[in-house]
């Protein structure tokens, strides 16, 4: 078994828009979470968070920087295939206009394992 990070990307607008949600949207909002963790069962191993506060760093120092990633999660399962069929459908494509979702392998190092 092989462990996805999901990333979850949205318009800098849409993270704004979340931020100032009533109780009640952000109430509609974790049950939508609720039910796709449900569904997705013991492959999903860390819901996640929101993300925030992106910073960079390079040699020379470290800036703020804008970010598209508003979120991540770590998914289990047997292929990649069977990694994007539980996001194919996930409700973070649908709350606006170019929320997106990337999902990457963790790729093992065998001279650590």
């Amino acid at each position: 078994m092989s462990r996805y990070i999901v990333l979850y990307e949205a318009p800098t607008t849409v993270a704004e828009r979340f931020a100032q949600a009533t109780s009640e949207e952000a109430s509609k909002g974790l049950k939508l979470w609720a039910a796709w963790a449900d569904r997705i069962g013991s492959a999903l191993v860390d819901m996640g968070k929101p993300l925030g506060n992106a910073m960079t760093v390079t040699e020379t120092g470290v800036v703020k920087r804008d970010s598209n990633i508003i979120g991540m999660s770590i998914l289990q399962a047997n292929t990649m295939d069977e990694a994007l069929e539980m996001v194919r459908d996930h409700h973070h494509l649908y709350w606006a206009e170019n929320c997106e979702i990337v999902v990457l392998e963790e790729v093992p190092i065998p001279e650590i394992e």
